[in-house]
């Protein structure tokens, strides 16, 4: 079977977590423990989104004098 798994955006912070590489990391890690057996037993992608954090570097980029959102997100 072929199962397709999003991680990102809110999957990579908990509510409420401050925007670290560390708890991003963690979170992650997390994921993938629990993604694993899935990935032994079938066909697994992965996929990735970062809409939140994107989000934050946009508002926080404001203030700079701001890059396109698609430089951003790229």
């Amino acid at each position: 079977m072929l199962i397709v798994a999003a991680l990102g955006g809110n999957a990579l912070l908990r509510r409420g977590e401050p925007l670290t590489y560390v708890n991003q990391q963690r979170n992650i890690e997390i994921a993938c423990d629990a993604l694993a057996p899935l990935a032994r037993e079938h066909r697994l992608v992965l996929t990735h989104g970062n809409g939140p954090q994107v989000g934050l570097l946009a508002l926080e980029d404001e203030a700079y004098g701001g890059f396109p959102l698609d430089v951003l997100d790229a």
